[in-house]
């Protein structure tokens, strides 16, 4: 997979390159690319906001070098068209469905806005050279879209074959059936006076599945009743 990504802050994406994507990244199975919007820009000073017409609070990204970008980024694709993500508090909550789905594509542009976000028109013409999609991490507010393309970027790239090491811990994780998943323990079996609970040192892996479900269901209900059907 090809991931790319606009900012005008790339330094934030310094942390891809450790742990597992990192590894990623060194083996080849995922190419990731950091690009700073500023470099589309032509004036000395590289300006890439202006203010907004209408009047208001802040300032609004010019739509040139986002054009600019993603006239370049597109150009040298080749394959299928990408898919273009903006972060948003405006656009679809991101969850670990959307996830798998981009997980299959080939090709991944990534729009980091700032300030009062981005002129309108680049989402018009960037959904001329391919998918467009908003999205959000929650019903909040961030002062960029660095942080949530991380996010973004991390849980996709995780789903990719042969980024985790053993495929079947991405089976039984939160989200992954809809439920939340299950607590899990390791040595020593007593810890501060706090014991394991029994059916995990029993060695009854059929009590041990059913005690899990029971646990997912329990915690779900007690953490994210919405994600149980009504």
């Amino acid at each position: 997979m090809r991931v790319d990504v606009v900012s005008i802050f790339p330094s934030y994406f310094d942390g891809l390159e450790l742990s597992l994507l990192g590894k990623a990244r060194a083996s080849g199975i995922l190419e990731l690319r950091v690009h700073d919007l500023r470099d589309w820009t032509s004036d000395r000073h590289r300006t890439v906001d202006d203010t907004p017409y209408g009047g208001g609070a802040g300032m609004v990204m010019k739509p040139e070098p986002w054009g600019l970008a993603l006239d370049e980024l597109t150009s040298d694709a080749g394959g299928d068209a990408p898919t273009i993500i903006f972060p948003s508090p405006a656009g679809e909550v991101f969850r670990q469905a959307t996830a798998r789905q981009l997980a299959v594509r080939e090709h991944l542009i990534f729009g980091c806005g700032r300030y009062e976000g981005i002129d309108e028109r680049v989402f018009e013409y960037a959904a001329t050279l391919g998918e467009v999609r908003l999205m959000s991490l929650g019903d909040y507010v961030l002062n960029g879209g660095e942080v949530a393309a991380m996010a973004m970027i991390e849980a996709v790239g995780r789903l990719i074959p042969g980024v985790v090491g053993n495929p079947e811990s991405l089976v039984e994780e939160s989200h992954e059936d809809g439920l939340l998943e299950y607590p899990s323990y390791t040595k020593p079996s007593t810890w501060r006076e706090r014991a394991v609970p029994d059916v995990l040192l029993s060695g009854n892996h059929g009590a041990i599945a059913s005690w899990r479900r029971e646990q997912q269901i329990e915690r779900t209900r007690t953490r994210r009743p919405d994600l149980l059907p009504e």
